[in-house]
């Protein structure tokens, strides 16, 4: 959980870095860190501790992806988290993905991080890659993607499903491939050999 949440916030810190210096996009959210605190005298040697946040606590992404969170769409902060998903997505080449964003205005806690199967440099996260396909398939750019220069998702995804539909289209199937070949061997000329 620590590894997890401490690393979406160091993604959050570059990304600040980036975005707040652009005119007109002010507040970057931030993903408050989270510490494992050692305490050997208790039946449970170990736990987590973070920040307190007071306020209205708002799910801007959830794990699962099927979940439309109108406050996520519409708010100030609901749309800049939407970009740092995209922006980190971006960043890591589709390879990563910072997700379940949740807390309480900016401040960010208890993040998940999905990545490809074989993980990314090393880093293994601890959401279904499922919510990465279902990121760049729902994503909806918005002014704080196009301040930040990131490419439309919908456009790349569109030609990743033409591209496939194409190679579908021209490669025969195992199927095609045996009855051809089937057919050719029963053929009588197949098996008279050449006067040459």
């Amino acid at each position: 959980e620590c590894y997890v949440q401490n690393t979406a916030r160091e993604y959050a810190k570059i990304y600040a870095t980036e975005a707040e210096p652009l005119e007109g996009f002010g507040e970057v959210p931030e993903i408050i860190p989270i510490f494992l605190v050692h305490r050997p005298a208790n039946n449970i040697p170990y736990a987590t501790v973070e920040e307190e946040l007071f306020g209205e606590f708002v799910k801007y992404s959830v794990r699962d992806g099927k979940e439309v969170n109108f406050l996520r769409r519409d708010s100030e902060a609901g749309q800049k988290c939407c970009t740092f998903q995209h922006w980190v997505y971006e960043k890591t080449n589709g390879n990563l993905l910072v997700t379940d964003l949740q807390g309480v205005g900016m401040k960010l806690t208890d993040v998940g991080i999905a990545t490809l199967a074989k993980g990314y440099k090393g880093f293994k996260g601890n959401c279904s890659i499922s919510f990465i396909e279902q990121f760049r398939a729902l994503h909806q750019c918005n002014k704080y993607c196009e301040m930040l220069g990131l490419k439309s998702l919908r456009i790349t995804h569109q030609k990743q499903r033409k591209a496939t539909s194409m190679k579908s289209k021209n490669l025969p199937n195992s199927s095609t491939i045996k009855k051809t070949v089937l057919k050719k061997a029963r053929e009588p000329r197949d098996f008279i050999s050449s006067e040459h």
